[in-house]
């Protein structure tokens, strides 16, 4: 979801979530993920700061992922569907290829959480490898479950990776802690057009392999 209501997420009910989450597999119980929840005040100058920053062209410029989220050589098939959901999403919002104004208002309300009353910043200690990047990934897709039990959608969200070294000064980091994703969490606003979207998936076949002879 892209676009959320201003209804509060009780505190109660984002800690049953994340407790929920952290039932999540992880090798040898190593349960490497660190969350950062934000909401109220503490959310708001979080998102003007990081906001401002990719709005203003020296900031932006100065900023760079610390890690390769996407791959560094685009094929097919991967880049005709990110560009395929790029443009439907951009379709709905009625954004045209050369709008690049509207673009980039588009994507700063990601650093704005897409208005949702809490957003989630989470951490790997600097000393865990890939298998623990494994692991944060059920953690991740824990949260995003148990939050649709309960009626509440998310969105999660790699744009805040460029932004790693404010948001360690914003967060108040220890320096052995690397920024992983962020996440919205809310209630989805049933009439932002936006939320209307549904990607693509390959059916089975086309990425599986039955051997069984």
């Amino acid at each position: 979801m892209r676009a959320f209501l201003p209804r509060a997420v009780p505190r109660s009910v984002l800690e049953e979530i994340l407790a929920v989450a952290s039932r999540a597999p992880s090798g040898t119980n190593t349960q490497p993920w660190q969350v950062h929840a934000l909401a109220g005040a503490a959310l708001k100058r979080f998102t003007a700061r990081v906001t401002a920053a990719y709005l203003d062209p020296d900031q932006n410029a100065a900023h760079r992922e610390e890690y390769a989220y996407y791959p560094l050589e685009w094929r097919s098939p991967y880049i005709d569907r990110r560009r395929k959901v790029g443009w439907d999403l951009y379709g709905l919002l009625g954004i045209g290829k050369t709008d690049k104004a509207r673009m980039q208002a588009q994507h700063a309300r990601n650093f704005g959480f897409f208005d949702a009353p809490v957003g989630l910043i989470f951490t790997i200690d600097r000393v865990m490898q890939q298998g623990s990047w494994l692991d944060y990934g059920m953690f991740l897709q824990n949260i995003m479950t148990a939050a649709r039990a309960r009626g509440l959608h998310t969105c999660p969200q790699a744009a805040f990776t460029q932004f790693h070294a404010l948001i360690a000064d914003e967060l108040q980091l220890a320096p052995e802690q690397m920024l992983v994703c962020g996440m919205s969490l809310g209630w989805a606003d049933p009439a932002a057009v936006e939320n209307s979207l549904v990607s693509e998936r390959e059916p089975v076949a086309e990425f599986t392999r039955f051997l069984e002879d």
